[in-house]
């Protein structure tokens, strides 16, 4: 009974991680709050999305995963959660930099569906926690199209991988992300997000995507010993609009270059450049009548 209820505690807890995470994606990309907006101090609601990536870093197929979850905002005084990370530390929040506590997610990937990973065990979800140095590095007002910021987010996140019955750590990864948010981009309520983000990685984060040990090695798959180093740049390109007054969908569509990468010689690596394209939408159901300050 204590195994039984240990485990669903686990996948309770990981439920949770993955609607935390593709929460804080999707508000991410949904909408751009900047630094005059005026928000509730809470809203709650539900969002749907759709994601169509590859199955792994440089994999030659790609899937689709559709995220139907509730998600929860709270913009207090000293505590902020939601909206692009699990929760933010406002007693450092200054005008031109903020920390947060970030969190990242990706779907896994069945290795019997992917002819170059075929027999191999398959890749689990993964999720990624770790701090993130957001620095603002400019503010624009146009004319015609709005207000603009431009940011420098440094985060470095843990790594962890799970078939929801364990938890593996599978290393660290490294993340600038250069940032361009544009609100009144065509309309007043239109958005627009352009982000460039490198990522390095340590040797066991590489490893779970490229290495071969010789236990799985065929014809067409030799064995290789994968390093850690440089593993690609993601261009992230995001637009969302009001459909009404509570629902707000987004279109967005990134390619990532892994042209340089570290492991450019192992057999799993296939694609030199690989897209993705997700959309989706948030629906507020509640929301605070108390204003304040969207960052």
């Amino acid at each position: 009974m204590v195994a039984i209820n240990s485990r669903f505690y686990l996948k309770f807890f990981l439920v949770t991680v993955l609607i935390i995470a593709a929460s804080a994606s999707v508000r991410a990309q949904e909408d751009i709050a900047l630094e005059d907006d005026l928000r509730p101090v809470w809203e709650a609601g539900i969002f749907a999305a759709a994601f169509n990536s590859p199955e792994y870093p440089a994999a030659d197929q790609s899937q689709t995963n559709v995220i139907p979850a509730p998600y929860f905002i709270y913009r207090g005084e000293t505590i902020r959660i939601g909206e692009g990370s699990i929760a933010r530390a406002v007693a450092i929040d200054k005008s031109w930099y903020e920390l947060d506590l970030s969190l990242a997610a990706s779907f896994g990937a069945n290795s019997d569906d992917n002819m170059a990973r075929a027999g191999m065990p398959d890749l689990d979800f993964i999720f990624e926690l770790g701090p993130q140095l957001k620095m603002r590095l400019s503010k624009m007002e146009f004319a015609e199209h709005g207000r603009a910021e431009l940011f420098l987010n440094l985060q470095t996140r843990a790594v962890f991988s799970t078939d929801f019955s364990g938890i593996d750590h599978r290393g660290y990864a490294f993340q600038p992300d250069l940032r361009y948010m544009q609100r009144g981009w065509l309309s007043e309520k239109t958005a627009l997000s352009i982000s460039l983000s490198p990522t390095w990685a340590t040797e066991k984060l590489h490893d779970y995507f490229y290495q071969v040990d010789q236990a799985f090695v065929t014809e067409q798959r030799q064995t290789y010993d994968a390093k850690g180093g440089y593993l690609g740049t993601r261009l992230l390109v995001s637009v969302s609009f009001n459909a009404t007054e509570n629902i707000r969908m987004f279109i967005g569509g990134s390619t990532s270059m892994h042209a340089g990468a570290a492991n450019e010689d192992s057999p799993l690596f296939l694609e030199k450049n690989t897209y993705s394209i997700g959309l989706g939408l948030v629906w507020r159901l509640w929301e605070s009548e108390q204003r304040v300050s969207g960052r």
